[in-house]
């Protein structure tokens, strides 16, 4: 069975560690948008030096740059038969060039699950990941900033997966393999 599953939530809600467990959980590799940004900026490539000034100010990368590259991403063989994505789409621009990109390919997605958690939670978490990584994107205006942005650009599409059908909302605070059971229970 393959499975074509996004995983949203603001930005410290723990998706980069659900999308990797779940990848693995269900044999199919996840894709974050962010991974393919940081790996840019890492690089100095021009697309990374173009993300990087977006992300320090705590923008989210134009999606015309964000498609080509998830669309590039999903033709991969490793995808073929299933992915999850992590941090795309985050527009409701974004949602209608995936539905374009996967009925190109002839598939449809499995569901969508939204990670639920408290904004000063998320905020602590930030600061706490920032501190250890040293990443310059993670000051508390920049957190709270993204976190509205998240809200303000990114709830709609809860709407839309919603109406659709897809939707499973899954609190995202607790132990980490606890989190991950939910996540899956949610799916079935």
């Amino acid at each position: 069975m393959s499975s074509r599953i996004i995983l949203i939530g603001p930005p410290g809600a723990g998706k980069g560690t659900q999308a990797a467990r779940l990848a693995e959980a269900l044999s199919i590799p996840a894709i974050s948008t962010g991974d393919i940004f940081r790996a840019n900026v890492k690089g100095e490539t021009e697309l990374g030096k173009l993300a990087k000034r977006y992300m320090d100010a705590g923008e989210y990368v134009p999606d015309e740059v964000t498609n080509k590259m998830v669309a590039d991403r999903l033709s991969q063989d490793d995808a073929r038969e299933g992915f999850l994505l992590d941090g795309y789409p985050r527009t409701a621009a974004q949602v209608a060039e995936l539905d374009r990109m996967l009925a190109e390919a002839g598939t449809e997605l499995s569901g969508v699950v939204e990670l639920t958690a408290d904004t000063d939670e998320v905020v602590a978490r930030l600061l706490a990941r920032a501190e250890k990584e040293g990443r310059s994107d993670d000051s508390e205006d920049v957190i709270r900033h993204r976190l509205d942005v998240y809200a303000e650009q990114t709830q709609p599409l809860t709407d839309i997966y919603r109406e659709r059908g897809l939707l499973r909302e899954v609190d995202g605070l607790g132990e980490v393999a606890e989190i991950t059971d939910r996540i899956l229970a949610a799916l079935r």
